[in-house]
């Protein structure tokens, strides 16, 4: 474990940090939840922290040894931090993935904000699941959360495709949906209303085989395209869409609502989706 964060001082406010891989320097959550917190009048600080493979035991001892109001956790860890929590909603004990840590004292409890956020963005789109098919893509800890909302908001057919065979299996076994191949998919018309891209990938020179896939997608009933992703010049899934006439909804929404509840678990205010979002469009990061 690297780049340890600095230990909080008690007197100067509440203390949040996100841990990550080598990436985590590079996330937007600390210019967004220092603006949120400032916004909000919550002194403290929000702290990136690198975590080296196979370290997140290390690093959760060291989150509790610190003057920590709560953490973020991305991937690669989102799972595997699991077994070193005290305390899980019941949320995310189904979902098997957590995205926030709530400390209180010595007790850390995780919680998954990723679903309930997208739920809120699904009611933000005006779009009701209840009752329709849907197509997530994706094996991670976001699809897992889409798939438990969905599952959850009484989607009549759940598609679960992704590279992964097993993870894929995992997901549907432990939470819902049914399986099917990325090769598949383009085979013949899908009857699905909504399709949920929840893999990392958005630019068509990240994975060429998405790109070449999302030009082979037949969805003639297809109302809304939502790619968890955002801020992408080119985004293989919104000129999908356009190219179908589909209606599409990147994922501002989905994290602005995400930082919403996760902000509201930590301190106990709630701050209106429409002002988290004007700080996340106003983040100089985002191109």
């Amino acid at each position: 474990m690297t780049d340890d964060p600095v230990p909080g001082d008690s007197a100067s406010g509440k203390h949040f940090y996100i841990l990550g891989d080598e990436q985590v320097f590079r996330s937007k959550s600390p210019e967004i939840f220092s603006s949120i917190m400032n916004m909000a009048g919550v002194e403290g600080t929000y702290t990136p922290f690198k975590v080296e493979p196979g370290q997140i035991g290390e690093a959760i001892r060291k989150i509790r040894s610190l003057n920590t109001a709560g953490a973020n956790v991305t991937a690669p860890f989102k799972e595997a931090v699991i077994p070193h929590l005290d305390e899980l909603s019941e949320g995310a004990i189904i979902i098997g993935s957590i995205n926030t840590i709530v400390c209180k004292g010595q007790t850390l409890k995780g919680y998954n904000t990723n679903a309930i956020g997208f739920m809120d963005a699904l009611k933000d789109a005006g779009f009701n699941a209840t009752g329709k098919s849907a197509l997530v893509l994706g094996t991670g800890g976001v699809a897992r959360a889409v798939v438990f909302i969905l599952k959850w908001i009484q989607t009549e057919q759940i598609l679960v495709a992704g590279r992964s065979r097993k993870n894929i299996g995992t997901i549907v076994n432990q939470i819902g949906g049914e399986a099917i191949s990325l090769d598949r998919l383009p085979d013949r018309p899908l009857p699905i209303d909504l399709l949920v891209n929840a893999t990392s990938v958005s630019a068509p020179d990240a994975a060429p085989e998405l790109m070449e896939l999302a030009s082979r997608l037949q969805l003639p009933n297809c109302k809304l395209v939502i790619d968890l992703n955002y801020g992408h010049p080119r985004n293989i899934w919104q000129e999908m869409a356009r190219e179908r006439g589909i209606r599409f909804v990147d994922g501002l929404t989905s994290l602005a609502n995400q930082a919403r509840h996760t902000f509201a678990l930590w301190t106990g205010i709630e701050v209106a989706p429409e002002r988290i979002l004007g700080v996340i469009r106003d983040s100089a990061t985002i191109k």
